[in-house]
């Protein structure tokens, strides 16, 4: 019988299984180390997490027009707590308990809006917010809580949800449910930001975590904004994480949740160009949270640098003049009300304080916004720290007045109802004379009789005047009277002084890329949807003629209707970007002037152009006292603006101005709350003057204000 083991036999057998085996450990051995990430993906969703995450790109700088750096970005790490890998772990409030201790060790800020005292006795905090309260309700809503329990029995819930060991002191154990609460409400409300435990760490608490080993805790590399100046705040704006509303805006340009955007001023303006493109990181991790992979799947792209076309030296002119001015009426103001004390302590007094103001500079050839001053205001660079206070402060110190604020412009109006009359008004010319007796009483039958301002202090009127005197002297009675001649009747009339309104570029938008109040006109159809219940009246008209009713202008749409008159009536759209740059300072784009409207009739402009030279040079010009030929050496073509505010005495000052009358360069407008007149503030102009055409040293010189006039 034949032998079925034979040596040979046992031989090839053998070399046959070597050689299997051989490949076996082979493709083993390449597996595990060489593709270590090739296994069963079943294995990998049993064994490891996988996070998408992005990768901020680096916010574009902001310049001013003279290349000096305003706003930039620094690299810094943020830390974040993964949710999915901390619940993996067995004991994840110990890791969340070490965390907090560290932070608070290193004095380290981190994040805990849950609103509940962390110091015992609990009770809910006492300026919770409108985001507070409603991400409490959400909660409540989702865990079918009773919205009336009280605190600690909506601790002791919380404790037991989170499974806080009660060994764990009362103390400790708010500080645990403050930063799970962070992380559930995120899982609950999906349209959160991610939860940032904290912002700008140093490289030490870093090394801190990851020598600790935390689980489910990481850090985040991220830009922060830092701004180089304290200056021109509303006009650069801010950033800050976007909201729910905002990510539904973002989202479709690929901005992921935790992005930054630009919450106003250049910041908002110009977001598309400074934000970059943000990258994207892939993390494969252990159900331990230790990090096993990271790669990175889109490089992020670096925004563009802005320029703008502020002037930063002048911006701080502008602020300071208009600081200072103010501070100096407010001084005479209470030194009056002090003295008055003494004579009648009993007696009640409106409080006169100036609480805001806003002056603005502009390019008349070109529209370019030079400077852009709104006060009170704030400092960028402590935002953070300030936030609370500014948010409760009755002036609304982050209320951009320049190109949000409403205000009558007073006497500083009277030019667009010249334009008007000059238009539409028969054998109405430059010397047309009309005489002011000091009071307006053709419409008293209807209980309707206005008095121009200088019968107040005569008791009489100006006398014969024709046009450019009555800028000169700023004479009410004359613009009522052009108002009640335009052909039509008031309503009419109304129009048509809108009408070259429009074509100085009042009560509609400038251009500016920045969100702006478009501005009133007093017209039937306005009046109509601000007061449906009254119908437009004779007098609604004759009182916009000399700037009352209800006209409102903002700072920036009175500083272009003056760039408007000085360049001869070309109404150019106001901006505030001088050009884009890629990260490699390349230029992309440089913005170019853009005309909206011709006024064509250049010869009314010259009559405006020497109306506004009188009201500085003339012997009864308002602005006299300031600008006149013995008082400055410029030849400055103005406007005072006096507004009557109803429910108190104290009015407000308006005034505009442009220089020098024969070869502009720069408009000015000044809008000061309880500012008296127009008079009373015009030294704010002059310093601003003096900084742009003479010394940087001369607006420091301040004067105190003199008479209230138009």
């Amino acid at each position: 019988m034949q032998k079925m083991y034979t040596p040979i036999r046992i031989g090839l057998l053998f070399v046959f299984l070597s050689i299997m085996v051989t490949i076996y450990v082979s493709a083993l051995y390449y597996r595990q180390i060489f593709e270590p990430m090739s296994v069963d993906e079943d294995a990998v969703a049993r064994n490891f997490i996988t996070r998408t995450t992005a990768i901020h790109a680096a916010r574009g700088n902001i310049y001013d027009r003279n290349g000096v750096l305003l706003a930039s970005g620094r690299p810094s790490y943020n830390i974040k707590i993964d949710r999915v890998a901390l619940r993996a772990f067995p004991n994840p409030n110990e890791i969340v308990q070490e965390l907090v201790y560290a932070a608070m060790d290193e004095g380290i800020t981190y994040t805990d809006t849950f609103p509940v005292t962390r110091g015992a006795p609990f009770e809910f905090v006492t300026n919770m917010s409108d985001v507070q309260r409603n991400r409490l309700d959400i909660y409540f809503d989702y865990h079918n809580l009773d919205p009336d329990m009280s605190v600690s029995e909506l601790l002791a819930w919380m404790r037991n949800h989170y499974r806080i060991n009660y060994t764990i002191g009362i103390l400790d154990a708010r500080l645990i449910i403050g930063v799970r609460y962070e992380l559930e409400i995120r899982a609950i409300i999906h349209t959160i930001n991610p939860y940032i435990f904290a912002s700008d760490v140093d490289t030490d608490f870093i090394a801190y975590i990851e020598e600790r080993g935390l689980g489910g805790v990481f850090a985040e590399s991220t830009f922060i904004r830092e701004y180089h100046t304290i200056h021109a705040a509303h006009m650069l704006g801010y950033v800050g994480a976007m909201t729910a509303d905002e990510f539904e805006r973002y989202r479709h340009d690929g901005y992921p949740m935790d992005a930054v955007v630009g919450k106003i001023g250049a910041e908002l303006a110009f977001e598309h160009e400074l934000h970059g493109a943000s990258g994207e990181r892939t993390m494969r991790l252990r159900e331990d949270g230790t990090v096993m992979e990271i790669e990175v799947t889109r490089e992020p792209r670096p925004g563009n640098h802005i320029t703008l076309t502020m002037d930063l030296d002048l911006q701080i002119a502008v602020e300071h003049a208009l600081r200072t001015q103010i501070d100096i009426i407010n001084l005479e103001r209470e030194r009056e009300r002090a003295a008055n004390e003494q004579i009648d302590p009993e007696a009640e007094e409106e409080d006169d304080r100036i609480p805001a103001g806003a002056a603005v500079v502009v390019d008349v050839n070109t529209g370019e916004i030079l400077a852009a001053a709104s006060f009170p205001t704030f400092n960028l660079q402590t935002l953070h720290q300030d936030w609370a206070s500014l948010n409760t402060d009755t002036n609304f110190p982050m209320y951009n007045r320049a190109t949000q604020g409403r205000y009558p412009p007073g006497s500083t109006f009277k030019m667009v109802t010249l334009l008007a009359g000059l238009r539409h008004i028969d054998d109405l010319s430059m010397y047309f004379p009309i005489n002011c007796t000091g009071v307006f009483d053709k419409y008293s039958e209807l209980q309707f009789t206005a008095h121009c301002w200088i019968f107040r202090d005569t008791f009489g009127g100006h006398g014969e005047l024709h046009s450019i005197q009555a800028l000169e002297c700023s004479c009410n009675y004359y613009f009522m009277r052009l108002a009640d001649w335009l052909p039509g009747g008031a309503l009419a009339g109304a129009e048509l002084i809108a009408e070259a309104a429009r074509d100085f570029g009042l009560g509609i938008n400038t251009g500016i890329e920045l969100p702006e109040f478009a501005g009133i006109l007093a017209t039937p159809e306005e009046k109509a949807r601000l007061l449906p219940n009254e119908r437009f009246y004779i007098a609604d008209t004759l009182m916009a003629g000399f700037g009352q009713g209800f006209n409102r202008f903002t700072p920036l749409q009175l500083a272009n209707y003056a760039a408007t008159i000085a360049n001869g009536g070309t109404l150019n759209a106001l901006s505030f970007l001088r050009s884009v740059r890629n990260p490699d300072f390349e230029i992309l784009s440089m913005h170019e002037p853009e005309v909206i409207s011709l006024i064509e009739e250049t010869e009314y402009i010259e009559i405006i152009q020497e109306g506004m030279v009188a009201a500085s040079r003339g012997s009864r010009g308002t602005a006299r006292t300031v600008f006149g030929s013995g008082e400055y050496p410029i030849v400055v073509a103005s406007k005072t603006g006096t507004v009557q505010v109803e429910g108190r005495t104290t009015n407000d000052g308006v005034f505009v101005c442009y220089a020098p009358a024969h070869d502009p360069q720069i408009a000015i407008a000044v809008v000061v709350e309880k500012g008296g007149s127009g008079a009373a503030i015009m030294y704010i102009a002059r310093d601003i003057l003096n900084h742009y055409f003479m010394t940087n040293e001369a607006f420091l010189t301040v004067t105190p204000y003199g008479e209230l006039r138009p």
